[in-house]
Parts: structure tokens; sequence; C-alpha cells
């Protein structure tokens, strides 16, 4: 299927980038490294997704993860970073480089690890990975790392409508794939839940296999842009790097905005986080951690692990203060959530 030429072009694209994090010193060892139980070397691979570690979003939760483990379990670490609109094959090396480079616990940020991850986690049996974001890939070495994004979707989707003075509020997704359509869903279903004749504008800025619309800022200003100037006042965005440009839209229109994965009104640009009202939480940095934590002690779980929002694995953000006066009303809606009351929709 790979002409030889290419498979060597790949190979060294992605030993440049590994070369690359190196450079960047985010290759790390701390202390003298943790070890399992029967004494092996814990080395974490992590292979973070395009926009990679400084994000503002989901990459840096993830690594916020990492981090943890490095100061806490002192697990040695060495991160690569996808490239826009690379092919498969570069995935499927940067993986198969972590694990010759001798990290063989392997971290995988995002859904479009899947295919690669299927092929290499089969040549590499004695190697354990972590998928975040997909169960699309499953074997006995694997472990899926999936959360309930439409449950936290539902709250800020609440928390929208609440706030809004114009009855109209939008949806900004990165790339038009299944895991973005379950925000878009949650959204939807929080903001009908509050006024079922609200005005919902949905824009996704790349569809499929085009990826960049989780690292284009200036695309997710102009898709926020168009919102506002179109009537709506608050704008949630679930699309990663781009939503840097969510917010310099929201800054310039006098709106309010909502961040994802992260808690970014501690995240985003200073100049931009008074326009934060609240984040859909995802703690996939949580997800990472206890990962590593299996790692260390030894007691490696396969499967999916859903982080939903009974178990804390997403929520809302409450910095700044802006949603004190609406919080009881998201409670009751995460209390009904929780108990089973509401059911939240996963596709729109």
């Amino acid at each position: 299927m790979r002409h030889t030429m290419k498979v060597a072009a790949v190979m060294s694209a992605a030993a440049l980038a590994l070369a690359a994090c190196g450079d960047s010193g985010s290759t790390d060892t701390s202390g003298d490294g943790a070890t399992t139980s029967g004494g092996e070397k814990v080395k974490v691979g992590m292979a973070y997704d395009v926009g990679g570690r400084g994000d503002q979003s989901f990459n840096d939760a993830a690594a916020a993860g990492l981090d943890k483990a490095k100061a806490e379990l002192g697990v040695e670490a060495k991160e690569a970073t996808a490239v826009d609109k690379e092919p498969e094959s570069a995935r499927e090396e940067r993986l198969q480089q972590l694990i010759d480079a001798g990290y063989t616990s392997i971290v995988a940020v995002g859904f479009a690890y899947a295919p690669s991850l299927a092929k290499v986690s089969k040549a590499n049996p004695d190697v354990h990975f972590a998928l975040v974001d997909s169960a699309d890939a499953k074997a006995d070495n694997i472990a899926n790392l999936t959360f309930a994004e439409q449950e936290g979707s539902f709250l800020v989707g609440a928390a929208a409508a609440l706030k809004s003075k114009k009855n109209h509020v939008g949806f900004v997704g990165g790339v038009g794939v299944d895991l973005i359509k379950k925000f878009e869903a949650g959204f939807k279903a929080g903001a009908q839940a509050v006024n079922k004749d609200i005005k919902i504008d949905v824009t996704y800025l790349t569809q499929p296999p085009d990826f960049s619309g989780f690292a284009d800022p200036a695309k997710g200003k102009t898709a926020a842009e168009g919102m506002y100037q179109g009537g709506a006042d608050v704008v949630y965005h679930a699309a990663g790097g781009s939503g840097g440009g969510v917010f310099t839209a929201a800054k310039a229109a006098g709106g309010m905005a909502i961040g994802v994965d992260s808690d970014q009104a501690l995240t985003a640009a200073p100049e931009v986080k008074d326009v934060i009202i609240t984040s859909m939480i995802k703690k996939v940095d949580v997800a990472v951690y206890d990962y590593i934590k299996a790692e260390v002690d030894g007691a490696f779980k396969a499967g999916e692990q859903v982080f939903d929002l009974k178990a804390g694995g997403v929520d809302y953000s409450t910095t700044g203060g802006k949603i004190d006066d609406i919080k009881a009303k998201l409670d009751e809606y995460k209390k009904q959530i929780i108990d089973g009351k509401i059911t939240v929709p996963s596709k729109p």
C-alpha cells in the first residue's frame, strides 16, 4: 500500500518531530524515575493531536495529567505532536518512534489516533496504550479513555440560555465528527431545556479528513463573528486551539463565550478572559494521570473507561463569578442528570 520512498519520508518526518520535542525540553526525567511493581522503569510516551501542548484546551488538559504524573510519580516522559493534514502513516510512525525510543506506556491524545493505534498496538503486544476520546480501537493492551461530553455540554448550554439576553446562542465545532457532535447535542439540549424556542446557530470549521479546525484561531474568529453579528450573544466552542479566535470575536462584539475541556478563564489570553462566562471541563488530566498511575502500580486495565458527570469526568467551571447567579439552577440540572431523570442525547 505504501511505496518505500513514502515510508522513508514519513519515518524521517516522525524522527524530526521527536527530535524537535527533545530540543524544546519536552523529554523529561523526574527524580530517579518510577518503577512498576515488577521493578521495570515506567516511561510514558505522549502523542498529542494537532495543536499540541500549548493549545490552552484539549491537548493542554492531557499535558497537565502528564505533568502531575512526572511530579508526583517520577515517571520519565517524551512528547510528540501531530502535524496538520499529515498522512495516517505519520501517526503510526510517531507512535512507533516513541516505542522504539523505549517508551512503552503510550498515551495517544485524540480520536484521530484510533486507526494507527489499532495497527501499532497489534504489532507491539507488550506495550500498553491509552487512547483518549475513542473506543474505535480495542485490544487487550489498549485502555480507552472516553467522556460523556454531552452531559457537561448540557450544563453550559443551560448556562448560555440563562445568561442570553437575546434568546440567541451559538456553537462552533472544530471538525464535523461524531465526537464533536456530542458537544453540539448536549449544548442544544441544555439550552432548549431552559427555553424551547431559543435560536441556536451551529458552525463546523472543517470536515474530515481536514482536522485543521482544531488549530485555526482565524477560522474560529470568523465563524463566531458571523454569529455575534447575526444576533447571538453567547457562543460555545468545541474547537481546541481555534477557540482563541472565538474569544477574540466575543471581546470585539461585547458578547459572551463559553470555553471547553479546560477552565479557559484561567488559560486563555489575558485580554479575553473576561468574556468567558464558564467552560465545559472535560477532565482529560484526571484520566491521563489515572492511567499512568495504574501503570506505576502494575494495575493496567484494558477496555473502555467512561468519565461521565456522575464520575466527575465532566463539569462546568465557575471562575470569575459570572454564573454565580444561576449556579443553583445548573446544579439542579446536574443532579437530575446524575439521578437519571434527564437523559442527554449524544447526537444532534
